[in-house]
């Protein structure tokens, strides 16, 4: 991918300048003042926006890496050595170009979030629909929600029997049923069936809308993480300064101060860091870890608490069928014959969960016919000549049938048989099967000393994953805002991780020190977080907090070991044995060697990931 910034243009430019100077200058006369050209011209084009751009840093309050640098071209200026500044420009915009590449953020959360409103409502007017604005629409309106559109405001079923994914708020990996006088909120996708609904709240003070405001807000308020960079640069460029202010004080040779100041520009640091940074980028990329902001490899070493949502990322977002009662003389495997016979015609995800299930039995599937499937009414159906009913618990009183006992936590349905309460299925998310071993082993492996679980799922389900991860830290039934709040508090205490990979995680991503999101079907979620799994797998987390100790602590060897190398130049140049030109060449070597040591971050070790799944 080409380096397409201002600062890229602005190193490209110093080249060609620098290579036009060599060429005048060896084929005019040496009292020509016509090879200075190119280089006046890249100072006045390159050096005065990049100067500029120092000002305004330090009238911020930021005495960054690059100040030095600036304060190099200037006095090269000043003293006429303006193949100095040009070196020197093109030191400090390559740097910054390395930077912002391996900065660049690859998509916009609010962006993502834009895509998922609809610009327009089908509006219900003289028994015609009519598509107005989003802006239009008000409370009290008929909308139309067509088949897998996504629901423009809050509102209230007025006709239709549906399901409807509210997954995103929720967190929940289940649709939810709708009928006349359901509420349904803005966001939700809606199922295979067309409802109409009464908005109770215009589309800009609805639930969703309300996500993107959180959303918004938080990202303005995101912490902003000081670069390895500035970090070292913050002490070591005051005493580069001090050494060549006293070289020049003590020698009384100007020369000395501009030949400190080229000799100790921290190119390792303007080279090193981002070097490292793009090669960990790069691994990560091969093994299916989209890095969507760099400042993740920076700071996802220094967190200390781990956040995690429950669906989609310790489970695997997914029903399954963790229990079958039986309530009639059929046997186990009979009763998963029938039900899965009849359940692969739905659509459902529970119906998805019992065929498996009669899979890993070995039931076998029965002949099926007159097959019927109605919203709010249930799954029926003739298997080998028998009745069966697949209905909620709900429908029971209506067949006459007592209902069993009650299912503490989970989903449940009931199967009826030539009338007759046959079983009952019970759900519940499927676990991750990596997932207990992955949270067990952050605390003595990466350091991680508090551990919560944060879900807007029921209480019951998410204490019962907890205790089977032994996380002692959990929140239950919480909305987006109430997680974004969790995550400030929890890093006010230190650093902190959070790992989602819902729509309902966005803000509290945004707000959190590093987030990771798993898989990518969440445009938003995903645009939230600094990195992406693309297969949704816990061990990448965990070769991904690898891959950042590795980078930094690369970083951090080159980056030092530079500005060691230039520390004994300026030793060389305060004491007058050391010119400025001569020092830029020695810092151009060093910034090589900076450079190769950093590219180490390119080549993965033989592992990346330290527990057993």
């Amino acid at each position: 991918m080409a380096l397409q910034s201002r600062e890229a243009r602005i190193a490209a430019a110093t080249l060609a300048a620098l290579g036009a100077h060599v060429v005048l200058r060896s084929t005019l006369p040496a009292s020509s003042a016509i090879p200075l050209v190119p280089l006046v011209a890249i100072l006045l084009v390159g050096g005065v926006p990049l100067l500029l751009s120092l000002i305004r840093s330090v009238a911020a309050g930021q005495l960054n890496a690059d100040f030095l640098a600036g304060i190099s071209i200037v006095t090269s200026v000043i003293l006429g050595e303006y193949v100095v500044a040009a070196v020197v420009i093109l030191m400090l915009s390559g740097g910054q170009a390395l930077e912002r590449y391996a900065t660049r953020r690859a998509a916009s959360i609010l962006e993502a979030l834009a895509k998922r409103t609809p610009s327009v409502a089908h509006r219900m007017q003289r028994d015609a629909l009519i598509d107005v604005p989003l802006a239009d629409v008000s409370i009290g309106d008929a909308l139309a929600i067509l088949p897998h559109e996504t629901c423009p405001a809050d509102g209230v079923v007025r006709a239709g029997l549906g399901t409807m994914d509210e997954s995103y708020l929720s967190g929940e990996p289940y649709l939810i049923r709708k009928t006349v006088g359901s509420t349904v909120l803005s966001g939700a996708i809606n199922g295979d069936s067309s409802l109409t609904i009464v908005v109770t709240r215009r589309p800009e003070d609805s639930r969703y809308a309300s996500i993107v405001s959180i959303v918004k807000a938080a990202e303005t308020k995101r912490p902003r993480m000081r670069r390895i960079a500035d970090r070292l640069g913050g002490w070591y460029t005051p005493i580069a300064v001090s050494v060549a202010a006293l070289a020049w004080l003590l020698s009384g040779d100007s020369s000395r101060f501009l030949s400190v100041l080229v000799i100790a520009t921290p190119c390792p640091l303007l080279l090193a860091v981002p070097v490292a940074i793009i090669g960990a980028i790069s691994v990560a990329g091969a093994r299916g870890i989209l890095i969507k902001d760099a400042a993740i490899l920076e700071t996802l070493s220094a967190c200390r608490t781990a956040i995690f949502d429950k669906t989609g990322t310790l489970t695997l977002g997914r029903p399954a069928v963790t229990d079958v009662v039986l309530s009639a003389s059929l046997d186990r495997l009979e009763v998963l014959s029938l039900a899965a016979s009849l359940e692969q015609y739905s659509k459902h995800p529970l119906a998805a969960a019992v065929v498996a299930a009669a899979d890993r039995a070995g039931a076998p599937r029965r002949e099926v016919s007159e097959v019927s499937e109605q919203s709010g009414a249930g799954l029926s159906g003739l298997v080998d000549g028998r009745a069966v009913r697949i209905i909620g618990r709900g429908h029971l009183a209506a067949e006459g049938i007592a209902e069993p006992e009650a299912v503490a936590s989970g989903l449940e349905c009931m199967m009826l048989v030539d009338g007759v309460l046959a079983a009952t299925f019970r759900f519940r998310d499927e676990l991750r099967p990596e997932s207990a071993a992955f949270v067990n082993h952050l605390r003595p492996r990466h350091g991680f000393s508090r551990l919560l679980l944060v879900s807007g799922d029921r209480e019951s389900e998410v204490r019962s994953l907890a205790t089977s991860m032994k996380i002692e830290l959990l929140h239950f039934s919480q909305s987006p805002e109430q997680k974004l709040a969790i995550v400030i508090e929890e890093r006010r205490l230190q650093p902190v991780l959070f790992v989602g990979d819902g729509l309902n995680d966005a803000p509290a991503m945004v707000a959190a020190t590093a987030a990771v999101a798993l898989g990518s079907n969440q445009d938003v979620t995903a645009a939230s977080a600094g990195a992406v799994i693309m297969d949704g797998s816990l061990s990448r987390v965990d070769e991904l907090l690898h891959i950042a100790r590795r980078a930094r602590r690369i970083a951090l060897q080159s980056a030092v070991g530079g500005m060691l190398l230039s520390g004994v130049g300026v030793g060389l140049a305060a004491a007058g044995w050391l010119p400025a030109l001569s020092g830029a060449v020695a810092q151009e070597v060093i910034d090589l060697a900076a450079v190769l040591s950093a590219l180490r971050a390119s080549f993965p070790p033989r592992a990346l990931r330290d527990f057993d799944a």
